[in-house]
């Protein structure tokens, strides 16, 4: 068996590597999370008339577009429309539950791609698949199919080229025959290089529900290595997590991830070759909070020193060496290849200064960090150098054995992840 060659869209889709998901629509009037009809369990009358107080004043497409890509971001997602069943953008007639119709008074999916497209941020449609505010869901099923069909279809002729969609909300029916087939074929037809993505949730991680589908997703789970052996056609994946425990926004939600976190979550992502998707919850008017902002901020600080690979790479199958020797292990290093280089990702390194400052947590001197990797063999190593300044390492290689002397950081730098240059 082999496997695959992806199609262009897929491939471009893996190269993107990181990317911005924004949940936010009615719910976020009321700071209390994305579910907060279903488990406040408040009446449809009662939440529509959160329509009435919906402005976006302070959405700012581009600037949204320009943080995400200060922090290395290469795409995002926005929920077109989310289980509460209001859309962002115009529904032109099918209903007049949407952002035109609210004291916002405008289109806010057109504005979102125009200010994407402005930054080089590639634009995708998050959009619900079930429907708590239609009573066709529950009542006659094929008609609301008929809705989310005519739906999906404005998004994919009002907006220009999109990078993809994604849908989310099969599980809620899953015996249900929601007509995929019919779906995927009418996006297919008319966005063919957009990515097709439908959120498996959080029972069945890393499942493949269709054959149209482009990308298998891993919500709030660290992605597994993608076995392609014999599939019929490549397919992607793609890890999406919240920045605290919400993907709305949470007012009164102060678990956020730590930056060394969020380090640490790309590099396992990539690690897989898997795509992360890291969301935060624009504020009721329609801004990025200013921690969670800040955060990926940093992320795109480390990306701009160690972050070169990181998009292009490839992972190469490689096993660290047990300890011996006075050799270091960690599990979670790990190779990309990227041809005529490769890089080495190293974890947990040691700052090096004085005992009476520098804080290690149990890390202490230098080491070296040995791979076995099939895919070094016949290629000779010529150097290898921290990509952060250029400081040459040591190193042997034996075949597709491959040691490298990973020096500590100086006094005054400490990068969670620091990323070696391997020339070939």
């Amino acid at each position: 068996m082999s496997v695959p060659v992806p199609a262009p869209h897929v491939a471009r889709f893996e190269q993107l590597g990181f990317g911005l998901f924004m949940h936010w629509g009615l719910y976020s009037l009321v700071g209390k999370g994305e579910w907060y009809m279903n488990t406040h369990h408040v009446s449809r009358e009662d939440y529509r008339s959160l329509m009435k107080q919906f402005r976006a004043d302070e959405f700012d497409a581009r600037a949204i577009a320009r943080t995400a890509k200060a922090a290395g971001m290469k795409y995002a997602v926005l929920t077109t429309r989310h289980h509460d069943g209001f859309s962002l953008y115009d529904t032109k007639g099918l209903n007049d539950y949407d952002a035109p119709h609210t004291p916002a008074g405008r289109d806010l999916i057109a504005e979102y791609v125009e200010g994407c497209r402005a930054e080089g941020i590639i634009p995708f449609f998050y959009h619900t698949t079930l429907d708590w505010m239609d009573p066709r869901f529950d009542t006659d099923f094929d008609a609301y199919l008929d809705y989310l069909y005519e739906s999906v279809k404005l998004l994919c002729t009002n907006y220009g080229e999109i990078g993809g969609l994604w849908f989310d909300g099969n599980w809620s029916r899953p015996h249900s025959d929601w007509k995929l087939d019919r779906l995927y074929g009418m996006i297919r037809a008319l966005q063919p290089n957009a990515m097709i993505i439908n959120n498996t949730g959080l029972g069945e991680r890393g499942e493949i529900s269709h054959p149209l589908v482009d990308s298998v997703t891993f919500e709030q789970g660290r992605p597994t290595p993608m076995d392609r052996e014999g599939m019929s056609k490549y397919v992607a994946a793609e890890m999406c997590m919240t920045i605290n425990d919400h993907w709305g926004i949470g007012q009164a939600d102060f678990r956020y991830k730590s930056l060394p976190e969020l380090i640490e979550c790309l590099c396992a992502c990539r690690k897989v070759g898997a795509n992360l998707l890291l969301n935060i919850g624009p504020t009721a008017s329609g801004r990025l909070p200013a921690l969670p902002a800040a955060l990926i901020e940093g992320v795109g600080e480390w990306i701009s020193l160690c972050g070169k690979y990181l998009y292009t790479g490839k992972p190469l199958d490689a096993v660290p060496v047990p300890a011996a020797e006075g050799r270091s292990v960690c599990g979670k290093d790990f190779l990309l290849d990227a041809g005529d280089h490769a890089c080495l990702f190293v974890h947990d390194l040691p700052v090096n200064g004085s005992a009476n400052v520098t804080v290690n947590d149990g890390n202490v001197g230098d080491g070296a960090r040995a791979f076995r990797a099939p895919g070094l063999a016949g290629r000779t190593v010529k150097a290898v150098r921290w990509l952060d300044n250029g400081e040459p390492l040591d190193f042997r290689q034996d075949g597709d054995l491959l040691l490298v002397g990973c020096t500590g950081y100086p006094y005054g730098k400490q990068l969670i992840v620091r990323t070696a240059e391997i020339d070939f």
